[in-house]
């Protein structure tokens, strides 16, 4: 490995564990190989995430946030073609990690469609509508993790993607309120009509209460899905998949503990008990 792309992938390292830690304490768990590649995959996620997340981004005349996706999503698959095209250590990374590991370059035009649907959609119907923008934001991050995962049946498949958007729904839920000031609202309207519920609002009564019960225990069977899943990965993997799974998982827990309300703090699982499970898993992998 040249300096330059073990450079790209320290970058992908540190993105990964300032911005999406549950995925760097799951990933400690993989030989440092097949590691690697899940920082590298979780960076080009976190990085478009960045564009359409930025202050003011999608509010108004959204050009040039369309402008700037665009051309990152240029550069991307500019580099995917040819390596040499790379404009950047971290891209260079990734792009090794995508084609090292097999992974389906399909998946990131969906991926980016995903994005493109955060510059001009504010409001799901339905939880089908949702879903339909999850697709692209969560599913296709289980597909493209699971070639790095080394499945040993077709089985994981499905459940590599209903842990993707298990780990999606349970961002939107923690991060209700975050999301109101992007103008967003990640949650099926149809939903918040049956129960009541307006976040709008910020008010935790008893129809918003009612509202995220629902909410919760449809994500809790996603992550149920998910676990079928597990018994068709490699021992390594299987303990990182779970580990990451019920390290989010916890945060519905914590969304509970706070009585629903998702507007005055964002729900956290705190590092250091991510380190603290990350490590026990590992001396049992160890053992």
């Amino acid at each position: 490995m040249t300096a330059a792309l073990a450079r790209g992938y320290r970058t992908c390292a540190r993105i990964t564990r300032q911005n999406g830690t549950t995925y760097y304490w799951g990933a400690l768990l993989l030989p440092p190989a097949d590691r690697r590649h899940v920082y590298a995959v979780y960076t080009p996620a976190r990085l478009a995430d960045d564009i359409v997340d930025a202050p003011g981004a999608t509010q108004g005349d959204v050009t040039a946030t369309a402008a700037r996706l665009r051309a990152f999503e240029d550069r991307f698959f500019a580099a995917l073609a040819d390596p040499r095209e790379a404009e950047s250590p971290e891209l260079a990374a990734i792009v090794h990690s995508v084609r090292t590991a097999g992974i389906d370059e399909e998946t990131f035009h969906r991926f980016f469609g995903a994005m493109e649907m955060d510059l001009t959609r504010e409001r799901y119907e339905t939880w089908e509508d949702l879903c339909g923008y999850m697709e692209g934001s969560a599913a296709v991050i289980g597909e493209m993790m699971l070639p790095v995962l080394r499945p040993t049946s077709a089985a994981a498949f499905e459940p590599a993607r209903s842990l993707g958007l298990a780990f999606q729904l349970t961002n939107f839920l923690r991060d209700i309120g975050e999301d109101l000031e992007r103008g967003r609202v990640y949650m099926p309207q149809e939903d918040l009509r049956r129960f009541g519920a307006d976040p709008w609002a910020r008010r935790v009564d008893e129809p918003w209460r009612e509202f995220m019960r629902f909410e919760i225990a449809r994500n809790r069977e996603l992550y149920d899905h998910a676990d079928e899943g597990l018994a068709h990965l490699p021992t390594a993997s299987r303990k990182c998949v779970a580990t990451a799974r019920v390290l989010y998982a916890r945060i519905l827990d914590r969304i509970e503990v706070a009585d629903f309300d998702v507007f005055s703090a964002r729900a956290r699982v705190p590092t250091a008990e991510k380190a603290s499970l990350a490590a026990r898993t590992l001396v049992g992998v160890g053992a």
